[in-house]
């Protein structure tokens, strides 16, 4: 069986794309897709992406085809990592870096810049979510003013961000699709 995802909209809307057939691979619905990038909607063009637990690489390649300046894909799992190397040549996609790495191991080192939004999609009941939300608070890894997307198997709350995020954050949009709950965070920028 082929797995494949289709980008929805933007300069490659249309394009089709396989992926691995990986144990908690998931790819974002297309359905899901399409309101996380309307809610971006004039806001993915010229900005800076990191899709934590790549997979797929939907996400990655949704922002490109909205006009990203660049976007970092974290993936570890081998099978998942050839499919986003074979699809970044199938795109010609130059401002797409991919890292076959954990992703706690990527966050463990401070990023050269921060990101302008992260994509926050990591395997459901393992508890991955609060580990990563704390490693990108602590190290800096999205800029003041900039957005953090999750998809979950819970609720966003805001109790949730206040025990496990560090940054003062606005859940800006959330809904749910089937099981997956899905929102937008807004960072505040503080004067400093």
């Amino acid at each position: 069986m082929t797995n494949s995802f289709q980008i929805i909209g933007g300069k490659h809307r249309s394009r089709k794309f396989s992926f691995a057939d990986a144990e908690g691979l998931r790819p974002t619905p297309s359905k899901v897709r399409e309101t996380l990038f309307n809610w971006l909607q004039f806001e993915t063009h010229g900005k800076t992406f990191l899709d934590l637990f790549s997979g797929s690489g939907a996400l990655s390649f949704e922002a490109l085809s909205r006009g990203a300046k660049q976007v970092v894909s974290v993936e570890k799992n081998t099978n998942a990592l050839h499919f986003l190397e074979h699809n970044k040549q199938l795109l010609k996609a130059d401002n797409l870096t991919i890292f076959q790495q954990d992703a706690f191991e990527f966050l463990d080192n401070k990023p050269k810049a921060p990101f302008d939004l992260i994509l926050l999609d990591p395997p459901f009941n393992k508890n991955y979510l609060a580990k990563a939300l704390k490693l990108i608070s602590a190290h800096n890894f999205v800029t003041a003013g900039g957005k953090i997307y999750i998809e979950s198997e819970f609720e966003i709350t805001m109790e949730f961000l206040t025990t496990h995020f560090l940054t003062k954050t606005n859940i800006s949009k959330q809904k749910k699709s089937g099981v997956v709950h899905y929102c937008l965070l807004d960072l505040i920028k503080t004067c400093v």
